[in-house]
């Protein structure tokens, strides 16, 4: 299994951009991340993790599979929190968490079995498998005859 690694220099470039001075409300922009993911063979079943916490997964998650892609999309809102003293909702002072839109499209392997995937969601992890054909597109010596 091959883990895609963002270089060190890239790793850098939110760091760099930091030191620019610019506005804290653009601090959202610098660390945006797509849906980060783990990748792996369940025996002839391709298994993908999505960490997704804080989601509701009937409400804010969906998965779609379509010309041999897996889209992975999930959305996170702010939630208001009602001022004990006023009973009017108030947005926090200061939020660290990621709100918005967020989507991870993966490449499937040839012989997926589309109408057999399952998703499940459980301590902030979506569990997408899906079933594939056992490795038979390895290559093949294939007879020529004369005609």
């Amino acid at each position: 299994m091959s883990k895609n690694k963002i270089s060190p220099a890239a790793e850098q470039w939110p760091a760099f951009l930091r030191t620019l001075g610019l506005p804290e409300s653009w601090q959202q922009f610098l660390d945006a991340e797509t849906i980060r993911v783990e990748q792996f063979r369940d025996g002839d079943t391709l298994v993908v993790r999505a960490e997704l916490p804080g989601i509701d997964p009937e409400r804010d998650v969906d998965v779609t599979i379509a010309d041999g892609m897996l889209r992975i999309h999930a959305e996170r809102t702010q939630r208001r929190t009602p001022e004990p003293s006023t009973g009017t909702d108030t947005l926090h002072a200061r939020s660290e968490f990621r709100y918005g839109a967020f989507t991870r499209v993966l490449a499937l392997p040839a012989g997926t079995a589309d109408a057999d995937v399952t998703a499940t969601y459980t301590d902030g992890i979506l569990e997408v498998r899906v079933p594939t054909r056992p490795d038979d597109d390895r290559s093949r010596k294939v007879a020529v005859t004369r005609s």
